[in-house]
C-alpha cells in the first residue's frame, strides 16, 4: 500500500511540474516583449535622455495612412524615390516613437539608396517626450497590431516591391521580426541594438541577409546577447554580419547622450553598402 501511495505521488508530481514546465514556455515573452519590459527598468530609461528638441522641414515626405492587415487604418510617413522604383525602405522607429529624427534618418536613407521609404509607426501617431513616456508607449505594443501594421505595409508597397528593413533599440528588434514576416520580399535586414530573435526554427523563416550593429557596452543588448544570436543564426543557416563598437545603447541617435559619431558614421556606411550589394 505505501509503494502503491508513493507512486501515485510521483506521479501526481511529475504531472505537477510537466504543466508547471509547459505553462512557462507557452508564456515565455517573445523577443520584443522581452524589450519592451526594459520599459520597467529605471535604469535603462534614465540611461536615456529626452530628445532634444528639433524639427525637421523634409523636402519629400508626407505622412500617410494605410490600412493595416485587420482592415483598420495604420500611419506612416513616406519618402518617394526621384525615379520608379520597386525597392523599399521600412524603417522601424526606436524607442521615442516617429519623431522627426526618424524623418530626417528616413529621407537621407532615401536619397542615399534612391529607394522608396516608409516609416512605419507602431505607436499609432504618439510621440514620447521623455524617458517615462517612451516606457509607457514601448510596453503598451500589443505584438499583433503591430504585425499587423507591418504586414498592412507589405501590403501597401505592393506585390513586386522587394524590401529592406531597418530599426534602432525597440525598431532593432522589429526590423527583425519585419523581415521574418515578409518572407520572399524581403531583400535584406539591418537593425541597430535590438533585441534578437532567439527561437531557432522562427529564424529560420528569413529570407534575407542580416546586418547588425551593436555596441560592446551595452548593458542590454550586451555581448552576450550578441553572441547568442550568432549562434542562433548558425544553427538556422542564415548569414549574419555583426559590427561591435566600443560604444554605448543608442550610440547611432544623434540626441542621445551616448551618441558616437564615429560608430554611427561606420554603420551608415556599412549599411548603405549592404543595401547597394542587394539592389540590382
Amino acid at each position: 500500500m505505501k509503494k502503491l501511495f508513493l507512486f501515485f505521488m510521483i506521479m501526481i508530481c511529475c504531472s505537477s511540474l510537466f504543466s508547471q514546465n509547459k505553462m512557462a514556455a507557452c508564456c515565455a515573452p517573445t523577443a520584443t516583449q522581452q524589450f519592451a519590459l526594459l520599459g520597467d527598468n529605471k535604469q535603462f530609461m534614465m540611461s536615456h535622455d529626452a530628445p532634444l528638441p528639433f524639427i525637421y522641414h523634409s523636402a519629400n515626405g508626407a505622412d500617410i495612412t494605410f490600412k493595416a492587415a485587420d482592415g483598420t487604418d495604420a500611419h506612416g510617413w513616406m519618402v518617394k524615390a526621384i525615379k520608379p522604383t520597386n525597392y523599399y525602405m521600412f524603417v522601424i522607429h526606436e524607442y521615442w516613437g516617429l519623431n522627426d529624427y526618424i524623418k530626417q534618418q528616413s529621407e537621407k536613407l532615401s536619397n542615399d539608396l534612391g529607394i522608396n521609404v516608409i516609416a512605419l509607426d507602431l505607436y499609432d501617431n504618439k510621440v514620447a517626450a521623455t524617458p517615462d513616456e517612451a516606457g509607457k508607449l514601448m510596453q503598451s505594443v500589443a505584438p499583433e497590431r503591430a504585425m499587423n501594421i507591418i504586414k498592412g505595409a507589405f501590403l501597401y508597397a505592393g506585390a513586386n516591391a522587394k524590401v529592406f528593413t531597418i530599426g534602432w533599440c525597440f525598431g532593432g528588434g522589429w526590423s527583425l521580426q519585419t523581415a521574418i514576416a515578409g518572407g520572399n520580399q524581403v531583400a535584406g535586414c539591418i537593425m541597430y541594438y535590438g533585441m534578437p530573435e532567439k527561437d531557432v526554427n522562427k529564424l529560420k523563416e528569413l529570407h534575407c541577409d542580416v546586418i547588425g550593429f551593436f555596441g560592446n557596452k551595452d548593458q542590454w543588448i550586451n555581448p552576450q546577447v550578441v553572441e547568442e544570436f550568432k549562434t542562433n543564426m548558425k544553427d538556422a543557416g542564415k548569414k549574419l554580419t555583426t559590427y561591435e563598437y566600443d560604444a554605448d545603447h543608442a550610440f547611432a541617435n544623434p540626441s542621445s547622450a551616448h551618441n558616437n559619431k564615429e560608430a554611427a558614421a561606420d554603420a551608415d556606411a556599412k549599411t548603405i553598402a549592404f543595401v547597394k550589394e542587394r539592389m540590382k
